[in-house]
């Protein structure tokens, strides 16, 4: 077996897990799929699976699974795409110019989860697997992924445990492992237009690729499998927690702050756009409502100010907090 095709049938295991914990974690939703294929060579059009199209320069495609309206989750999606091109785009092949212009070929599991209650977090995951192929030499491949979590109302306990769960899936691979990934992600998920972080962080890696096939997938592997270990407790935590307007208005205000995330610096939306990929997928991160304010700012003191604290790179296992709510 190919080390694509073992790639793609985790993947595709891992969707489907994943999408049969947060049913069971919601108790109400259920996860609606779309089943769709590119075959446009531009533009993001997606044809169904039926089109019997000529050749073009891209193709692909993957299940977008998508829970609405849920007791816990106002919106979750976690979508599986396969999809290649002629091509690698510019995004993809910015730091490797010997792929410029190189076939390639990537599958991923990505996911976002915006709950309703406000003192559960947002979060996202993504896994993924890259290879290009130069027009002089082998198939070129790397990994890249991690998970991450956007309190709006931060508990100590569930960010020590979100990190511990990270520190400890990454313990095989190496001391430094976790503490090298973990600054990555404080590095990606910034905005450096609001000069914060888009939450507490957790893991963020590219480009992994150490010469041994087996052992970074067996990373890839541990990241996806540890998200459910890492938020499914703080779900059960903080699903029923009772909140009101207030707490409300605030989520929805710090969910633009996401939304600027992924629509200003988020490489993930911008490779998937530029090479064409199917919009709806893309954009399903974002959160179903949210609402902007001109120049709001918290009361001082507020539990609202309170999240200023935890927008900027800290050290989650060795420092001692606050306490939580």
């Amino acid at each position: 077996m190919s080390q694509l095709v073992r790639v793609e049938q985790f993947l595709r295991d891992l969707q489907q897990r994943i999408c049969a914990a947060l049913e069971a974690a919601d108790g109400e939703g259920r996860f609606a799929e779309d089943v769709w294929q590119r075959t446009e060579a531009t533009g993001g059009t997606e044809a169904a699976q039926s089109s019997a199209s000529a050749p073009t320069s891209i193709h692909g495609g993957g299940r977008s699974r998508v829970l609405k309206n849920g007791a816990v989750f106002e919106q979750a999606g976690v979508g599986f795409s396969d999809v290649g091109g002629a091509s690698l785009p510019p995004s993809a092949s910015a730091g490797r110019p010997q792929l410029a212009g190189a076939p390639w070929r990537a599958l991923g599991v990505s996911l976002v989860l915006h709950p309703r209650n406000p003192y559960l977090p947002t979060t996202h995951a993504n896994v993924r697997y890259f290879e290009a192929t130069p027009s002089a030499g082998e198939p070129i491949w790397w990994f890249g992924g991690g998970f991450d979590l956007t309190p709006f109302y931060p508990f100590d306990e569930d960010v020590r445990h979100w990190h511990r769960t990270a520190q400890a899936l990454c313990a095989p691979f190496g001391a430094s492992r976790y503490s090298e990934y973990k600054a990555w992600c404080d590095r990606y998920f910034f905005l450096r237009h609001r000069n914060e972080c888009r939450g507490v962080g957790g893991l963020f890696f590219d480009d992994l690729n150490s010469g041994d096939f087996e052992r970074d997938f067996a990373y890839q592997r541990a990241v996806g499998n540890g998200f459910l270990e890492a938020y499914l407790p703080i779900v059960e935590l903080r699903k029923n927690l009772p909140y009101g307007e207030r707490q409300r208005e605030f989520q929805l205000y710090r969910r633009g702050r996401y939304v600027e995330f992924n629509l200003v610096w988020d490489r993930g939306t911008l490779f998937g756009l530029q090479s064409g990929g199917r919009t709806e997928s893309i954009l399903m991160s974002l959160p179903p409502r949210v609402r902007f304010e001109y120049m709001y700012a918290p009361d001082p003191g507020s539990a609202e100010a309170r999240l200023s604290g935890y927008l900027q790179p800290r050290d989650w296992l060795s420092e001692s907090q606050d306490g939580g709510q």
